[in-house]
């Protein structure tokens, strides 16, 4: 796991699930905590990884810096043939993901096995 940024605030867990590479979210996803999860997405794309699978399932807050880093992120995979889903949103983190209209541009899965078991997500 990397170390957390600002404290115990925020970490990133990144295993392998087949072809697809599970970030693990814990803490909350900001403006001063953003950076842990941009640069591990960053090195995923440029590393060749092409299905990304983001677990929210432990993050109680994410503001619009975290969807910026993420909406990149999308655009990255996007040009190189690959996808990103999210998964595990909890009711305050769908509600940001709802109000911007992002929910409808990442797939969302209730947690991350229902995401693994999909055959393709958007």
């Amino acid at each position: 796991m990397a170390p957390p940024a600002d404290g115990d605030r925020f970490a990133v867990d990144v295993r392998t699930e087949g072809d697809v590479l599970v970030f693990t979210l814990t803490g909350e996803l900001d403006h001063d905590t953003a950076e842990p999860l941009r640069a591990a997405l960053t090195a995923a794309v440029e590393g060749g990884a092409r299905r990304l699978l983001v677990d929210f399932s432990g993050v109680r807050f994410c503001d619009s810096t975290g969807l910026n880093v993420l909406l990149h992120s999308r655009l990255s995979l996007r040009e190189e043939g690959g996808s990103i889903a999210l998964a595990g949103l909890s009711p305050a983190v769908a509600r940001m993901f709802r109000i911007t209209g992002a929910d409808g541009i990442f797939a969302v899965h209730p947690d991350v096995a229902h995401a693994l078991a999909e055959p393709r997500h958007a």
